[in-house]
């Protein structure tokens, strides 16, 4: 049975750091499309990062290039995503997901597995 499982989120002041993680089993994170999304009230799902089926290379959407880095632990299987300098607009629910057949992407229709979520809220 495959599972994501997100951890990590939280309440932090604008300007703080948090890292998720993402605990895989039954999906090997060495050599699949791993991506990390998320959904703010209101709005819809949109992709933050993606890291690819090979070598690890990493991949952003504009709004957090210089502030999310993507990583993943094949030992682990668990899949990171440190973010710095949060800022209010940042508030959402952070979910991980993972895809059999891509190399990379950051569509949602893309994924085929999805963890249940992580809440972060950056507010004073």
């Amino acid at each position: 049975q495959v599972q994501f499982v997100e951890s990590g989120g939280g309440l932090v002041q604008p300007g703080g750091s948090l890292r998720l993680s993402c605990v895989v089993s039954g999906f090997t994170v060495e050599d699949h499309a791993i991506g990390w999304f998320r959904q703010a009230p209101g709005k819809g799902r949109e992709g933050v990062s993606s890291i690819d089926n090979g070598p690890g290379y990493t991949y952003y959407k504009d709004p957090v290039k210089g502030r999310f880095t993507i990583s993943k632990d094949v030992a682990r299987n668990t899949v990171y995503l440190q973010m710095n300098n949060l800022k209010p607009e940042d508030t959402a629910v952070y979910f991980c997901a993972g895809s059999e057949d891509i190399i990379w992407s950051l569509d949602s229709n893309d994924y085929h597995y999805w963890g249940q979520g992580t809440q972060v809220t950056v507010s004073s």
